[in-house]
């Protein structure tokens, strides 16, 4: 119970910290825009801290980190664990959470667009491809522009200039 009282006076106002109930709490670790942020989950069995909290990942939160990662991430949360095992260890693990993070997650791949990240991407080879993207779409819209002329030179569409031609 002390631990509860420290936990919940440490983290008071921490919008990343969540009671769950008196022995489950969830952690998120980065902003919560950001990519690679991720939400750990911390259990008391009736015999913690003797024995070792449930640590989980299994949290909605974390759908789009790979399950290797989530593995790697208990893996070394468990490591924790083992060395503070009987002392009270929530707040230690959140923490060690925190501080490693960018350790943690650097094997995640980035695949959201609106993510603002610090950090220096070296993804260079991914240039191009978007380009030639770009270019094709160009070329559809000067194709229907080209369409377009065709059916009205008022520059206004007839109705159904955009539909499949299906009775001729």
């Amino acid at each position: 119970q002390m631990e509860l009282e420290a936990l919940r006076s440490i983290y008071e106002g921490d919008v990343c910290f969540r009671e769950l109930s008196p022995v489950s709490f969830q952690y998120r670790i980065g902003e919560s825009g950001d990519p690679k942020a991720f939400l750990i989950e911390v259990s008391w069995p009736e015999t913690y801290p003797q024995t070792a909290p449930v640590i989980s990942m299994d949290a909605f939160f974390n759908n789009t980190i790979s399950s290797a990662i989530k593995q790697s991430i208990l893996d070394k949360l468990m490591v924790e664990v083992e060395a503070n095992l009987g002392t009270a260890m929530t707040y230690t693990l959140f923490e060690y959470a925190k501080d490693n993070k960018e350790v943690f997650m650097e094997n995640q791949p980035v695949n959201t667009v609106t993510a603002v990240s610090n950090s220096i991407s070296i993804g260079t080879p991914e240039v191009p491809p978007s380009k030639k993207k770009e270019k094709k779409e160009q070329l559809s819209k000067t194709q229907k522009r080209k369409l377009a002329d065709k059916t009205d030179n008022k520059g206004e569409l007839p109705r159904g200039w955009n539909w499949v031609d299906v009775i001729k």
